[in-house]
């Protein structure tokens, strides 16, 4: 089994503690006390950002796996490092300006498609060459 893959997950569950940490912080610093989940708009953008990534997390893993094992684990891991970029300068622009995280939003989609579709292939593939 190849280290990569495993090196990208433990990156993304970083990234996820780290924008979950964000959020505590947030709630102290606007004043927003559990379980509220709304106030300082600041506040919101910061949950919005832990609360899309975990959304994310769920589809993201099992498309990284599924790639990793059925096309190439580096490449595999190579896309996975390319999508938590994205989910960091989504962070990023997102704790700045709802409009801001379009990029980072359209670079994780964009690998996402990529690592599932590729995943679906390289399962799909062995499956029908038997019958060709």
């Amino acid at each position: 089994m190849s280290p990569w893959p495993s090196l990208v997950t433990a990156s993304a569950l970083l990234l996820y503690l780290i924008v979950t940490i964000n959020v505590g912080r947030a709630r102290i610093k606007y004043k927003v006390v559990p379980p509220q989940m709304t106030g300082d708009p600041n506040f919101e953008r910061v949950l919005r950002v832990q609360q899309n990534t975990l959304e994310q997390l769920v589809i993201f893993l099992p498309a990284l796996w599924l790639f990793s094992e059925f096309v190439s684990p580096v490449w595999g891991a190579s896309l996975g490092a390319v999508w938590i970029v994205g989910r960091v300068l989504y962070a990023w622009g997102y704790y700045q300006a709802a409009e801001k995280r379009m990029v980072g939003f359209g670079i994780g989609t964009l690998t996402l498609f990529a690592l599932l579709g590729g995943g679906l292939i390289g399962i799909l593939i062995p499956l029908v060459q038997p019958l060709i």
